[in-house]
Order: C-alpha cells, then structure tokens, then sequence
C-alpha cells in the first residue's frame, strides 16, 4: 500500500497504520511546483547577498554573523554535524519511520526551500527500510527537535549510522542499499531537515496509540471486574451521566452497559444485596474513564493538526523568508503531559479494582483469587506488582511542559521540554497496559469463580481472549509469563474493539 502525501491531510488512522506496517510513501506531482518557487526564493536571496536567517548567517546567537557565498554549502554541513549530539538509547525502527513520515509530510508543503531532490532522498530512505539511527535524548523541544534531527540528517549525507531489518550498518552504505549517493546540503537545506517538532511529535503520537488500546482494555477489564465482584450496574444508567452532562463520561457509561448487558451474574443480585453503594473503582468508572476519554481526544486532535503542520525556521511564504517560532513544541508538550496523567489514571483506577478483587472482605470472592489459601498465595503479588506500575507512572506523569531552561546562550529563552514529555508515554503505557492485565486476569478469575452463573455475551468474548492465553489459577504456577502474554495483547489492541469505535484514531 502507498500513502500518498500532499493531496490530502494525514489522518490519525494513517497515521496509527504508518506506525504498525511499513507502506511505502507517493508525494504528490502537485508539489513539486510549491518545491521548486521556496527553492527559487532562496536562490533570490543568496544572489542578492541578503541576510537571512539559517541561510546565509550563523544560528542561534550567532544569527548576526554574515557567512560568504562559496561558505554556504559548508555551513549547512557544519551545523548538521554540530548539532548530531544526541544521547541515550536508540529510537525504535517504528519511531523513525513515523519521523521520517512527518518530516517529509512537512517539507513537502513547499515552505522549507528544500529541493525535490532532497525530499525524494528522505522517501527513498524511507521506502527501503533504511533508517538513521536517533540517539533518543537531547532535545529540548525548541528550536524543534535539533539533536535527533541532525541524526536523521547524518544520514542523508553519508554520516552517522543507519539501521535495516534491525542491523546497524555505516549510512554510506544504507545510502547505497537505498539507491542513493550522499546529498551535499543547498542553502537552507540543513537548516530545514534539524528544525521542526516531528520527532516529539512522532513519540507523542506512538504514545496516544499505545494509551488508546490500554484505555480500550481497562473498559473491558473494568466491566469484567464489575461481574466479578458481584457490582451493581446501576451507577451506569444513562440518566445520571445525563445530568451531568460530560461527553466522555456519557459515552463511557454507555460503553459500560452495553458490556455488561445480558449478564446472568448480574441477574443473579438484582434483589436482595445488602449492598447499598459499590466502591469508587466500581461505581465511578464512567467519571474517570470519560474524563480519560475527553483527555485523549483532545490530545489526538492537537496531534493530528500538528502532524500536518509545517514547523520549522525560518519558512518562504509568497518568495518571502519570514523568521518565526513554530518550531516551538508546547501544544505538543501540553498535550503529551495531558495524555501522561491519563494514562496515570486509567492504570491508578484499574489497580484498585485488582486490590478490590482480591479482598475476599469486599468481593465475596476466595482471598487473593485461589483456592486453598496459605498453602497458595494466588493474585497476592500479581496485585503488589500492578501496585509498582502504578507508583511508577504517578512520578512519570509530572508534567515536562512546565519546565524550560534557557539554550544558545539564552537566545532561545523558553523551551517546551516535548521531547520528553512524548517519550516517556511509551513507557507508561506499557506500565499501565501490566496493571490491566494483571486486571484481566484477576477479573477472569473472579468471574470463573461465579459459574455456573455466566458473564454476559459481550464479556465473554472478553473472557475468551483472556483463557486463550491464560488458564484458570488453580494453583500457584510460575504466572509471570502469562500475565507478559496478556499485556502484549493489551498493547497490540486486542481488547481495541471493545472500545466500539469511541477512540479517535480508529
């Protein structure tokens, strides 16, 4: 399959694809006129000796020194290799590749002054899988990404490392596995590849869709965990989200009873439970989840504009060169914050419902979900494990964005701190996706303890994703793998359906 780039917008669902498959990349014919009048725009300025910033003067502080006509090309190369100081692990192949694709998505909107020879380098890069190995450290998030991108960059004119099929290999030689010679750098050209917010806003966008199919779990998992412990779904009746009136919330609830519809469980308690009012973990699902829900989507909605976005500087608009700051990340750092305290939540709230279920007190359910206790220790520590995550994440989702220390001698005064802010969403997600299924697991437990009352329809299926992997816990077992099995299928969005279309990027 090809994505086609410049005729029409990139979407969250293609942009979640170009994530998951590697399709290779068309720009459309219509571009290459807006190419080549940015291109010819410089051209006009370098003839005509006028200063202009990143052209044909220094960077950063150093904007007020001129730099001589046969200097330009060196420049251009000199601050690719200055800025390639990137540290820490290597991004993924999956990041690059949505690095790439932004960054060309950008360039290829004609306001850059890049030339359709260098764009078509990039997709070249792209299409054969080669791709430059990014140090996952350094940037600030403003002016743009400079460090990762100047390693993107290294790689275009032969420096640097680059990756396929998962092997490290010289860039001269991943230039030549893509049919391609190193570019020497035109005006600007340097310039244009280093700045910009692509690379927090890839990691931002990897870590929406891994938030995503961990929020679509822990509904499932939440609705589970309501049978199990015998719940009431009473706190789901569409009148009272009605009166209050949250989108999210509303949405949610209704996501609730269509899960637990049909459950002989439930049936089984409508009257005669002496239990007045289930626990918050239970009873205040659509409140959390539907603020999460609203949280997520704004989130996506910001990401999307700015996947579309072109954020470097300077930008030629109408033959002008004009100095700005959308290389500035803070939507992107604001939102990535907003997603980080979601995902906090969502993993805090399915936690205490593993806490709930395995308190024999409030679940009515064996103590820690095994038969005889003591001799084992059944869900004890699975639930001490979700408690560790769950910790953890509190400390991740402090957010990045309000932090900012001045760079390049205090020229750029005020950074957003997005690169971090994006990148640490991977990780929690991947902590809150361990406590859902710790959840999953314990809520398949509970409800197994419960036959021959049945689930309902719905969370049945739920259950069957859950026993494919996992058995019934009827001793203590060496669990650690299976709850490792689940949890990879909380992150590849098995339980993503179950969502029924409510997240934005499906």
């Amino acid at each position: 399959m090809t994505l086609p780039i410049g005729r029409t917008q990139l979407t969250l669902a293609s942009l979640r694809a170009a994530w998951q498959s590697h399709d290779t990349i068309a720009v459309d014919s219509g571009c290459q006129a807006r190419l080549q009048a940015s291109v010819d725009a410089v051209e006009r300025i370098v003839t005509a000796a006028e200063p202009a910033y990143g052209i044909n003067t220094g960077f950063g502080k150093l904007a007020g020194t001129r730099i001589p006509p046969n200097e330009l090309a060196q420049l251009q190369r000199n601050l690719v290799h200055s800025h390639a100081v990137g540290t820490g692990p290597l991004l993924t192949d999956d990041a690059v590749r949505l690095i790439l694709l932004l960054k060309i998505a950008s360039l290829a909107r004609g306001a850059s002054g890049v030339r359709p020879a260098t764009l078509d380098a990039l997709i070249g890069l792209h299409n054969a899988g080669v791709y430059p190995c990014i140090p996952s450290k350094g940037s600030v998030g403003a002016s743009g990404d400079l460090a990762p991108l100047a390693h993107l960059a290294c790689a275009l004119i032969g420096v640097g490392e680059v990756r396929v099929k998962g092997k490290a290999m010289p860039a001269i030689d991943g230039l030549r596995r893509a049919g391609l010679a190193p570019l020497t750098l035109g005006p600007k050209e340097g310039l244009a590849l280093l700045n910009g917010t692509q690379v927090s806003t890839a990691l931002a966008l990897l870590g929406l869709f891994a938030i995503e199919n961990a929020f679509a779990a822990a509904l499932a998992a939440g609705a589970l965990s309501v049978d199990a412990a015998m719940g009431s779904d009473t706190p789901f009746d569409r009148r009272i989200h009605a009166l209050r009136g949250q989108v999210g919330q509303i949405e949610v609830a209704e996501r609730y009873r269509v899960l637990l519809a049909g459950s002989a469980i439930r049936a089984s308690h409508l009257k005669g439970d002496d239990r007045v009012q289930d626990p918050y973990s239970l009873r205040c699902q659509p409140q959390v989840m539907g603020a999460c829900l609203d949280s997520i989507r704004h989130a996506a909605r910001v990401l999307e504009i700015e996947a579309n976005g072109v954020s470097d500087n300077p930008l030629v608009i109408d033959g002008d060169v004009l100095s700005g700051g959308n290389f500035h990340a803070e939507p992107v750092a604001l939102v990535a914050d907003q997603l980080a305290v979601a995902c906090a939540e969502i993993g805090a709230l399915s936690e205490r419902r593993i806490a709930l279920l395995i308190d024999g007190a409030i679940s009515r359910l064996p103590h820690f979900l095994v038969e005889h206790g003591g001799l084992n220790s059944g869900f004890m520590i699975a639930q001490v494990t979700a408690a560790a995550l769950a910790s953890e994440n509190k400390s991740l989702a402090h957010p990045a964005s309000v932090d900012s220390l001045p760079t390049s001698a205090n020229q750029e005064d005020h950074v957003s701190m997005a690169t971090f802010a994006a990148r640490r969403l991977s990780e929690m997600a991947e902590n809150t996706a361990g406590i859902v299924a710790i959840e999953l697991l314990a809520a398949a437990q509970g409800v197994d303890f419960r036959r021959p009352l049945a689930t309902s329809p719905a969370l049945q299926q739920v259950m069957g994703e859950v026993r494919a992997i996992a058995r019934f816990y009827d001793h203590d077992r060496y669990f650690a793998p299976e709850i490792e099995a689940v949890k990879q299928r909380v992150l590849g969005g098995a339980f993503n359906p179950h969502a029924a279309g409510m997240l934005p990027s499906l």
